[in-house]
This record gives structure tokens, sequence and C-alpha cells, in this order.
């Protein structure tokens, strides 16, 4: 082993360790919502003294004790910030990540392994908001993050619409032609294989474009790069090789910023959920009753209902907001027609677009 193989393990073992220093930050602000004061000193005392006991060849117990001192401290001023917990599902550095920026500048952002979890940790009260994607231009509805708004008791009280910028990133200074295997989330292999051919490049798919960003981070593997946003280059100090390779120029997708209260404000936009009866005409009258009224819709989406195959559920954003005299009139005449609608909050619309 030379200095330069010494040099790069040294460097892979710091983004690691940094990796990891985000992750316990963010496990102690959560940790604020359990507890009645911010200071725990027979806990933090616990801590410590178990860093000591670790009988560890090159890390004295003293300075073990230091390290973990520091991090305590630092732990201890990011709960007193009293920043709001926004969750996403992902790996830091996901799109969802990118959203949660977006709509929450200033809040702390919390990973979670699946939809439900955001979804759950806000309606339970141990995070205050949740940033869920509900369609993208490519792939279209997200079934899982529709399936979970009609049975949630949670208001939409906003909206992003996030581009779909892959860059090829690396963990040291290389050139496309220096890479041979490229991981990523299936989906966005399946968006750069045009890129990933001209340049022959092995796809290898990974659960997640964040994770598998954070696992060349930790990992560094040999020749070898991710397909991941660029955020995911700025908080895994890794190298941009290059950007926007995507196949496809427009690809984008839309999040929902949810709360357990609604929207305190007059929003411009509003999104709905309804079902009808499986017969000829009923979906036509409820549409009919928005243009009749000058409404513009901005989506319409269907699916089936889990209780009745049969049927399905109907997701509805339009332009305006409950407050609207012309809004409130369309849903007296579906009360009227027995029609039930879930409103899941009117909210100000995204200014990008639609």
């Amino acid at each position: 082993m030379n200095l330069a193989e010494i040099r790069r393990r040294i460097d892979k073992v710091d983004r690691e360790l940094l990796v990891l220093l985000q992750e316990r930050m963010g496990l102690a602000i959560r940790a604020k919502k359990f507890k009645r004061a911010v200071v725990d000193t027979q806990r933090e005392e616990t801590v410590l003294a178990r860093a000591e006991r670790m009988h560890l060849d090159l890390v004295q117990g003293s300075f073990a004790r230091q390290v973990l001192r520091t991090i305590i401290e630092e732990s201890r001023r990011l709960q007193q910030e009293d920043r709001p917990l926004v969750a996403f599902q992902g790996e830091s550095g996901a799109y969802g990540e990118v959203a949660c920026r977006r709509l929450v500048p200033g809040g702390a952002f919390i990973p979670c392994m699946e939809f439900v979890d955001v979804f759950e940790g806000v309606r339970q009260g141990h995070l205050d908001l949740g940033v869920v994607p509900v369609e993208n231009s490519l792939e279209g509805a997200v079934t899982q993050v529709n399936d979970l708004l009609t049975t949630t008791d949670l208001h939409v009280i906003g909206e992003a619409r996030v581009a779909v910028n892959h860059c090829l990133l690396a963990a040291e200074p290389l050139d496309a032609e220096d890479i041979r295997v490229v991981y990523s989330h299936p989906q966005a292999l399946a968006q750069c294989q045009r890129f990933l051919l001209q340049h022959r490049m092995e796809a290898r798919p990974y659960y997640d474009t964040a994770g598998a960003a954070k696992m060349l981070a930790r990992e560094n593997p040999r020749a070898a790069a991710a397909i991941a946003s660029e955020l995911c280059a700025e908080l895994y100090d890794l190298h941009v090789v290059a950007r926007g390779i995507a196949d496809g120029a427009t690809n984008s997708t839309r999040f929902l910023l949810l709360d357990r209260a609604p929207f305190q404000g007059q929003g411009n936009k509003t999104s709905i959920i309804f079902a009808t009866a499986h017969e000829a005409g009923r979906l036509f009258n409820v549409l009919r009753l928005f243009a009749e009224a000058q409404i513009n819709l901005t989506r319409i989406a269907s699916m089936p209902l889990r209780s009745d195959p049969g049927n399905y559920s109907f997701f509805l954003d339009f332009e305006g907001g409950m407050h609207d005299a012309h809004v409130a009139r369309v849903f007296e005449q579906l009360a009227g027609m027995g029609i039930v609608v879930k409103c899941l909050g009117s909210y100000p619309a995204d200014p990008n677009g639609q």
C-alpha cells in the first residue's frame, strides 16, 4: 500500500464518518419529540462513560469522550433551534428532500424508509410535516401515495413541482470514459439508457437514487458512479461527472406538503377525492358541474377502490379555493347528487407550473 492508496482510504473513512454523523444528528432532533427537556444529563453521562469503556487500541478513552461530548453539544444546539421536522421517503439527497427544501426552507429534513412512515409520523405528531410525490410527468401517478391519501386525515397545505435532473456522480474526479459501472434506481437507469449505452457503462439497479450516492460515498468502489440528484453531490462530497444525462429533457415530479392542520389562509388550488357508482354518465355529470362553473381542472386520476374493485376513486385538482363562492356552489350540487367528497385541502399553487 502506497501513500496515495492510504489517502484514498482515509478520504473514504472521512466521508463515511460524516454521513453517519448526519444520521445521528437527524435521530437526535427526532428524539426531542419524546423528551420533556433538551438536556438529559443522566443519558449524556451514560453515553460518555460507554465511550470511555471501549478499549480501542488507537483511540484513547479520554479522546473518545471528548469527541462524543462535542457531538452531544451540537445535538443539543440543533434541538434548541426548534426547526420543523419535515419527513420525506428515501435517503438524504433524494428528490423528496429537494422538494422539502423548496417547500420548507430552514426545516430539518428527516428521511423515512417508506411512504407510510411519512404519513404515520406526521399523523402521530412525531414529525411536523411530510412531503410526498403524487405524480411524475413520465411515470404518472404514484400509486402508493394516492392509496394513502384516500385514508389519511392529513391535509395538503402546499405543492412543489421539482425538475428531475439526473447527474452522473463519482467519489473521485473521473472522466465518463473511466467509469464502467453505474448504480441507481431502475427507473433512473431506464431514463438514462441512451447515455449509458453511448459510454458503454454497465447499469446496476439499486433501491434508491440517493441510496446509490450514499453507498458510493461510503464504499468508493473503483470505476463506479451513481445516477442521482446534484444535491447528493453536495451532501456526500461527490464529483459531478455529467449533468442532465436523462434521455428525455422534460421530467418532473409533483410533491404535496402534508400537515395535521389545514392551510391557514386562502389557497388558490384545491385537491379532492370522490367516488361514484359505476354507471354510465355518472363521472361526466360530476365533471360537467366544474365545467359549467368555469373551474379549471389541473389533474384527473383514477384508482380502483380496494374495498370494491369494481368501482373507482377519482382524484381531482382544480384552480380555486373552498372559500370561493362558485366552488362552494359546486360542492352543494355534488352533495345533492349523493356524491361523497373528501377535500384534501386548499393551498397555494406552485407558481412554477401545474
